[in-house]
């Protein structure tokens, strides 16, 4: 069972506009990984479900995090179907995202009130999704899209809260980009939890990194 209701996920991405993103297989590297982020002050965190085994690896991990950081709100990515998705959410996830729209996935998620952020890469895709329960769409491949589509979007629907995933960096000029556009929050994997840096075990470099990215996204909200 999630351990934090829809509504404080949904308010904490919003608060924070930052959705950091990866997977690693070894259980132990991911809670580094966690920890860093969580001393860098983000308190989301996607665990994407892309290797063999990926469900074990989450399942071996959340746990502990309730007790060694209670106030990370870890959910998973890449689901596409409702079955994987179960998997995840009988596990304590606390959102799902995956990268295209599913009507079975948001069935499932709004019968456990579970976040659920799927793909969307057109306006038909994404009243379809908001029209399922979906309050923050993902557009991927964000890079394919960018910022003038965001802010096109929310021209004449400015109720609609989108997070782009693919194509955010850390520099300035791209988050201001996305940010001035309109988005709620952007999803951000390699560029910011690097796997040199994972693989080398900086996770200070991982921590100092998600602290500046955090502090200028609030500079550019104002």
């Amino acid at each position: 069972m999630a351990r934090f209701n829809r509504l404080a996920v949904y308010n904490t991405m919003q608060a924070e506009g930052l959705v950091p993103l990866f997977y690693h297989a070894n259980p132990e590297t991911v809670t580094q990984v966690i920890g860093a982020v969580a001393r860098g002050g983000a308190h989301l965190l996607e665990f994407t479900n892309r290797g063999d085994g990926a469900v074990d690896v989450f399942s071996a991990v959340i746990g502990g995090i309730a007790t060694t950081y209670p106030d990370v709100i870890l959910g998973v990515g890449s689901v596409e179907d409702a079955p994987t998705a179960a998997l995840y959410i009988a596990r304590g996830a606390n959102f799902i995202v995956g990268p295209n729209f599913n009507p079975d996935v948001a069935r499932l998620c709004n019968r456990r009130k579970v976040p659920y952020m799927p793909g969307c890469g057109s306006v038909t895709e994404i009243a379809t999704a908001e029209e399922a329960g979906v309050e923050i769409v993902k557009l991927f491949p964000g890079e394919v899209f960018g910022p003038r589509f965001v802010k096109a979007v929310r021209g004449p629907r400015p109720w609609t809260s989108i997070m782009p995933t693919g194509g955010v960096t850390p520099d300035e000029d791209n988050l201001r980009g996305w940010f001035e556009a309109g988005v709620a929050c952007v999803g951000m994997g390699s560029n910011l939890l690097r796997a040199d840096w994972i693989k080398a075990g900086e996770f200070g470099q991982i921590e100092t990194l998600v602290a500046q990215t955090l502090a200028l996204i609030k500079t550019i909200r104002g």
